[in-house]
């Protein structure tokens, strides 16, 4: 009991970290469209460089992690994400978008290894009845990650200076260069903090060993296959992947325009907008606490399915209004967001005995939403300027899939089992 405790709490350092990484997105799109000069359709594809990275490598891990461990594995991906975000020093001095783009795939890469391990071993860590409430427990500290790089990490690179080349001041020091190389070099303190911190727990996990759970016990299953492709047979899971994937965009997609919606078409300074960003993630913050309370009386799958009506009727309020009465209905949105992933990802596990691992590389792999649903949102948007809350309708399509799949899984588990 004593180690399983330990490890949880390693564990769930891991997703509080990866909290970090990916929520320092929509910052970065915000920042990278001054320091590139981007339009809004050009700088969401920061977020596909990204999760690309979960489309190409959970196969690949998921067959490395059968092969040795969840332990291995993570340490692995700590320090590859480590290794991405020191790469922001030389990309400082070469100012290209390429070269970012590039280092978010490596980030992304690293955190990939860290989310294909982490989720699958708290499901498989305990109890199987209780794995929905113990992963969104875990998820919780997702919640506290992203809120502090939201509310904290934001202000360390945004500077509330929105200038362009005919808006600077004459004397500002160094000129446009001089102001583009200040805008690029605030971005490297949060990704020098980032890999730090990866870098000590995984020096920790070095010298802590982890308890061997499920297929790590039996040394039979060393011989059998590195990914088995038939999990996906099992409707639930299938039915998930599908869930997971339209959620990722959605949830995505609404995280990284915020920015952009507070800063580009609500008309609010860029101070305002990342404490209102700050709160956004305190909601979600929130939200993962309650779900992962009120779990305790009510069936998850029931709880999947009224948050995510809850947040298509949201939407609709954002299509409707827009501007400030948009940018509150986001908040409630961020509340209800809370525990879908989670909440998906442990009904879909349900039951895979030593096909977990497979199931949870399937699973991550449908995180590819985010790297193409919130771009179609963003070109919706950005097409469409003068009624830019329209493009609000992809996410309240994302969010009626997931509550399909709420309403169906009982049924989806039953046949499962045949």
């Amino acid at each position: 009991m004593k180690h399983t405790k330990l490890a949880l709490g390693l564990i769930f350092c891991l997703f509080f970290l990866w909290a970090i990484s990916s929520n320092l997105l929509p910052t970065m799109i915000r920042q990278l469209m001054k320091t590139c000069e981007l339009n809004t359709f050009e700088a969401s594809f920061t977020e596909s460089a990204y999760w690309l990275a979960y489309f190409v490598c959970p196969i690949p891990i998921a067959m490395f992690m059968r092969r040795y461990s969840y332990r291995v594995g993570i340490i692995t991906g700590l320090l590859i994400a480590a290794m991405g975000g020191l790469l922001f020093f030389p990309a400082a001095m070469v100012k290209s978008y390429g070269v970012y783009l590039c280092i978010f795939f490596v980030i992304a890469t690293g955190m990939c290894f860290l989310e294909t391990a982490a989720n699958p071993y708290v499901t498989v860590l305990g109890e199987a009845s209780s794995a929905p409430r113990r992963l969104n427990l875990a998820q919780s500290f997702n919640g506290l990650g992203a809120f502090i790089s939201a509310m904290f990490l934001s202000k360390l690179v945004l500077s509330g200076n929105d200038y362009t080349r005919e808006t600077l001041p004459v004397d500002y020091p160094g000129g446009w260069e001089g102001f583009i190389q200040t805008e690029t070099d605030s971005m490297k303190l949060p990704y020098l903090l980032l890999a730090m911190a990866l870098i000590v727990v995984a020096l920790v996990l070095v010298w802590v060993k982890l308890p061997k759970v499920g297929e790590e016990e039996d040394a039979s299953t060393k011989s059998s296959k590195l990914i088995d492709f038939s999990t996906m047979k099992k409707p639930h899971l299938c039915w998930g992947v599908i869930a997971q994937f339209f959620y990722n965009g959605g949830q995505t997609a609404v995280n990284s325009l915020f920015l952009v919606y507070c800063c580009t078409y609500a008309g609010i300074d860029e101070a305002t907008a990342t404490t209102f960003f700050g709160l956004y993630m305190l909601a979600f913050l929130a939200g993962r606490w309650i779900g992962t309370l009120l779990m305790g009386t009510f069936k998850p799958e029931h709880m999947l399915t009224v948050y995510a009506l809850m947040n298509v009727v949201l939407c609709g309020v954002i299509m409707a209004f827009g501007g400030y009465v948009g940018l509150y209905a986001m908040l409630a949105v961020s509340f209800f967001m809370s525990i879908i992933y989670p909440t998906q990802f442990s009904l879909a596990l349900d039951g895979l005995g030593e096909q977990t691992k497979s199931g949870s590389a399937f699973l991550v792999m449908a995180i590819v939403g985010n790297a193409c649903v919130p771009q179609f949102t963003a070109y919706i948007m950005h097409q469409n300027a003068d009624i830019y809350q329209i493009a609000y309708i992809i996410p309240l399509v994302c969010f009626m899939i997931c509550a399909f799949y709420g309403i169906m899984y009982r049924k989806l588990r039953v046949k499962s089992n045949n």
